[in-house]
């Protein structure tokens, strides 16, 4: 059985659970403690960071690279078209959206900490020792979290202010593109990459962002969400997630 080891919360680990059900493969969720997760990645793949597919006897590391396996081992429902041009098209976009993701993530990470609790919530499970003793572990959590990411004042409107320039730049790309797919006419890498990018700003139906009733984080937050709504980038996002993420497997992972 194939395992990812993942944050549930964390949208670079949405991109290689999406890689995964976009080739229909059977896998299972299996989550680490953020800041205890880097011993066993680096002890498993000689670095520090998840997703981590394990396939196997092979350990891969980091969502690009698992897309490039999957598809060189699995090629059915490819994700990366074999036309050069396509190809460079759908590799660039993607770190693209590698970049945009760090900002959304220190942006987001930053509003989720400060005003609620649910982020960690689903950080810690439903059962365990960590929910045992929430007490203890949601301020170790939390600061290990605003440490690792470099959660500051400076830093975090930094990535606002690079965030905004990529979401325009893509949102362009899209246009120029035809607004269904960026990369020809069917969903691949780039789609995914995007949409997984920036699901938590719009908090879509179905992911880890989804929220209840419509309450949202912060009035900056809710600004930001009614802004890329209102974009073409922002629809496209919705409507893809809507009509192509077909999970096999919940988010919340074991």
């Amino acid at each position: 059985m194939r395992t990812l080891y993942q944050f549930p919360l964390s949208h670079f680990c949405e991109k290689a659970r999406w890689l995964l059900d976009h080739k229909e493969l059977d896998y299972v969720a299996h989550n680490l403690m953020p800041g205890v997760h880097r011993a066993f990645a680096q002890l498993k793949t000689g670095q520090n960071k998840l997703p981590i597919l394990r396939d196997q006897d092979i350990w891969i590391a980091d969502s690009t690279q698992i897309a490039l396996y999957l598809d060189q081992t699995y090629p059915e429902h490819s994700l990366i078209r074999s036309d050069t041009k396509l190809r460079e098209q759908a590799l660039a976009i993607n770190e693209l959206s590698i970049e945009l993701g760090q900002h959304v993530r220190r942006w987001g990470l930053a509003h989720a900490l400060n005003e609620s609790e649910e982020s960690l919530d689903i950080l810690i499970g439903e059962k365990g020792y960590l929910r045992q003793f929430e007490k203890y572990s949601k301020p170790i959590i939390k600061a290990l979290v605003s440490k690792g990411y470099q959660l500051d004042t400076d830093k975090v409107a930094a990535s606002r202010e690079r965030l905004d320039e990529i979401v325009v730049d893509l949102n362009q790309r899209l246009i120029e593109q035809g607004g269904r797919y960026f990369v020809g006419d069917r969903l691949g890498l780039a789609d995914i990459a995007v949409c997984s990018m920036l699901a938590p700003l719009l908090e879509i139906v179905g992911t880890p962002w989804e929220k209840e009733h419509g309450e949202t984080l912060s009035e900056e937050f809710k600004a930001y969400k009614a802004y890329l709504s209102d974009l073409p980038l922002g629809q496209y996002v919705q409507r893809i997630y809507q009509t192509e993420r077909n999970a096999r497997v919940d988010w919340r992972g074991v």
